[in-house]
């Protein structure tokens, strides 16, 4: 897409009238135009977040709203966490994130709030292709009950920055 920087002309002179006398005088309108061309409209694909169900049990991850930012899991059996008790969780599900990009499973604020369940080692690498289970903590007095189709976690797919590391003999100091 090219910007060009354009110039409008003045329009030619009226007759005057009592108007043109209130108006202010300005010098020529710079307007930034911008070339319209279907041919230069941007092709970049769009991320694809790829999912195998690995039995009929699973539930494909939905979305709770158009600008939802993860992508709701749901557990693919009835199961119950103790209270102060953990469970790994079957979605049975497996996903491929995108290229550049890791999934992050986190909580949803719900059940924390209601019921005390958090999750945890919530890492699916790009190149991590097994079986996606939740880690559920149950950090309430009661027993959590887990039904089959309910929702547990989100998946939540993030940028990763991956760079090179360069070992010092010491570091910079700074403000903190």
């Amino acid at each position: 897409m090219s910007d060009v920087l354009t110039e409008l002309q003045p329009s030619p002179k009226k007759t005057k009238t009592v108007d043109d006398d209130l108006k202010v005088k300005t010098s020529p309108i710079k307007k930034l135009a911008v070339e319209d061309d279907e041919n230069m409209e941007q092709t970049t694909p769009k991320e694809v977040l790829r999912f195998a169900k690995l039995s009929d049990k699973a539930f494909a991850p939905t979305r709770g709203s158009t600008k939802a930012a993860g992508y709701d899991l749901y557990s693919a059996y009835d199961v119950v966490v103790r209270p102060k008790g953990k469970l790994l969780c079957d979605t049975d599900l497996q996903v491929a994130i995108p290229e550049g990009c890791y999934g992050r499973v986190a909580p949803r604020s719900g059940l924390a709030v209601k019921h005390f369940i958090d999750v945890g080692a919530g890492v699916v690498d790009s190149d991590y292709r097994g079986h996606l289970k939740v880690l559920l903590f149950n950090f309430g007095e009661e027993p959590f009950e887990v039904k089959r189709g309910e929702r547990i976690a989100q998946l939540i797919c993030e940028r990763v920055c991956l760079p090179d590391l360069l070992e010092c003999t010491s570091l910079d100091e700074t403000e903190r």
